[in-house]
């Protein structure tokens, strides 16, 4: 399936929720204009070239922005640098300059209620009985902080979009989540639908069955075809590390890079177990320097993420960020 098999089944769902009275503006999904399902419309293009996204595309034909050092080039309170990745975006870079380090995810120089942690971190809340109200403290958080993303279900995209809008933060979502076991064609439409929405990164889950199965052919289409649907952001692939084996391990880390995508990651927080240090030096010995590497579930304290990253971790996701950054213990039962 192709991407305008992809728009053509996009408009048609588009069209069934007008009909049932969803209020959202009558725009076609085209290459100039993508509505998602929250009633967002886009004007500028969902899918962009072929090797303009991630850290795969050439270096941008235009001059990156240069930071003028004169604060910082979203809250006036910080202090530009050159790595700042607002001014100086991942996508002018190739691979080869992408190092395995802090510098992949880091931003404007922290502020006293932040650390050097805090821009590797996805703040996340992904529990099923999440209210409107924790979303927008989450968020709060994440500007304070200064954290990388928030990462939140999909019904909480366009929500959480509106409220770090004009913010360093991004907004992350998850795609098949936590199973795995919808089908490409369904994994892309999400896909789509969140990032008219306002996501910036999508996290999705691979077909963990068919990785066992040894269908490597099922799980090579299903990660592409949510890649094709999000030319021009972050893709992270979620392998659910705790369900198995180093040779599953390895395999799917390097479908996840033939496909193009920007990150692994370990887990979803929902599985049999979080990350470790042992699957994160594996999956970073797999994919490279020239790949991110996302170490998720369990990760509670300081110490658990200063091992996570020393191992060869440049993303966190855990919903124990606050503690993590101000030296503290998570709540028990946190992501």
């Amino acid at each position: 399936m192709n991407d305008e098999d992809i728009k053509k089944i996009a408009a048609e769902v588009a069209r069934i929720l007008r009909e049932k009275g969803a209020s959202f503006p009558r725009q076609t999904l085209g290459d100039s204009v993508s509505t998602g399902s929250s009633g967002k419309v886009f004007q500028s293009p969902l899918v962009k070239p072929a090797g303009s996204y991630g850290i795969h595309s050439a270096p941008a034909a235009a001059p990156a922005k240069q930071c003028s050092g004169q604060g910082d080039c979203r809250l006036e309170e910080n202090t530009c640098s050159s790595s700042c990745q607002s001014c100086n975006p991942l996508t002018n870079y190739t691979a080869q300059q992408v190092k395995a380090s802090v510098d992949r995810v880091s931003f404007c120089n922290p502020n006293e209620a932040s650390n050097s942690i805090a821009g590797m971190i996805d703040h996340t809340l992904l529990k099923a009985n999440a209210t409107q109200e924790e979303i927008g403290k989450l968020c709060e958080e994440a500007r304070k902080y200064r954290f990388a993303s928030v990462c939140v279900n999909p019904g909480y995209v366009a929500m959480s979009a509106r409220l770090l809008r004009g913010s360093s933060v991004k907004v992350c979502t998850v795609i098949g989540f936590p199973l795995g076991s919808t089908t490409p064609t369904v994994k892309a439409i999400e896909a789509r639908d969140a990032i008219a929405n306002g996501a910036d990164e999508i996290d999705m889950v691979i077909n963990i069955g068919a990785l066992k199965s040894g269908n490597d052919q099922l799980v090579q289409d299903d990660i592409k075809a949510v890649r094709e649907a999000t030319r021009g952001k972050c893709l992270k692939v979620i392998l659910e590390t705790s369900y198995l084996t180093k040779d599953e391990k390895l395999r799917a880390c390097r479908m996840a890079k033939v496909a193009q995508a920007d990150f692994v990651k370990t887990s979803t927080g929902f599985g049999s177990g979080g990350a470790t240090p042992e699957d994160i030096a594996l999956m970073r010995e797999t994919v490279g320097p020239g790949m991110g590497v996302k170490a998720s579930g369990g990760i509670k304290n300081a110490e658990a993420a200063a091992a996570m990253i020393k191992a060869g971790a440049n993303r966190l996701g855990t919903s124990a960020s606050i503690a993590i950054v101000s030296g503290g213990e998570a709540a028990k039962g946190q992501y």
